[in-house]
């Protein structure tokens, strides 16, 4: 059975879902980060980056969570999470997987450890900096939603699960991506799934939107 090592809210969270959403068989592994256990070996010798999520497949681990989503969506055709190979939106569908992977989750990072990149004294401008990226990111996508429900149209793909995960990481910034009228309807749309309320419960996550 395939088991997913997470935690509670984290980029685990997009994978967890989708399992749900596609009724995967999988058993849950806690990974407890507030003591450091993804720093630990006996993590480390599955997964070298030291990081959720971890999935593992037959006996064979898989890490970054835009990866297992494509993966997972790819693996069951039927519930249309992910264009066929020789559909035209495709090359769409990938386009905005890497987008949030490369583009828009990586901003997150800097706006949590801000002291990273140029030490303590420096996080408040940091995140000052970051937090008009992370809004203007919004703001496009926004605009791009004009006249369509999800990413791809009138029906979500395996991108929009992951755009609602990022929207939510927002919910405590000065201006959350709920902001944008068109996010927020796509935010409500995705957490009416049965598969969503599933998350929260087993995650214990707080309500949203």
């Amino acid at each position: 059975m395939d088991q997913l090592y997470y935690a509670p809210g984290a980029a685990s969270m997009l994978v967890h879902w989708l399992l749900l959403e596609l009724d995967v068989p999988h058993t849950l592994q806690l990974v407890d980060t507030a003591t450091g256990a993804q720093k630990a070996p006996e993590y480390l010798a599955i997964n070298p980056n030291g990081v959720v999520p971890t999935f593992v497949h037959q006996g064979k681990p898989m890490f970054e969570a835009a990866a297992i989503a494509v993966f997972l969506a790819d693996r069951h055709p039927e519930s249309g999470l992910a264009p066929a190979f020789d559909s035209p939106s495709r090359a769409e569908y990938t386009q905005w997987m890497f987008h949030l992977a490369n583009a828009v989750q990586p901003l997150f990072r800097l706006w949590w450890y801000a002291d990273e990149p140029a030490g303590p004294e420096h996080a408040e401008l940091v995140r000052t900096r970051v937090a008009p990226r992370i809004e203007e990111a919004w703001a496009r996508i926004d605009s791009h939603l004009a006249g369509r429900d999800y990413l791809l149209g009138d029906r979500p793909c395996a991108a929009d699960f992951y755009l609602t995960m990022l929207m939510r990481w927002s919910r405590a910034m000065p201006k959350p991506a709920t902001g944008w009228p068109r996010l927020a309807a796509l935010a409500h749309a995705m957490c009416a799934r049965p598969s969503f309320r599933q998350l929260c419960a087993t995650e214990a996550l707080g309500e949203w939107p």
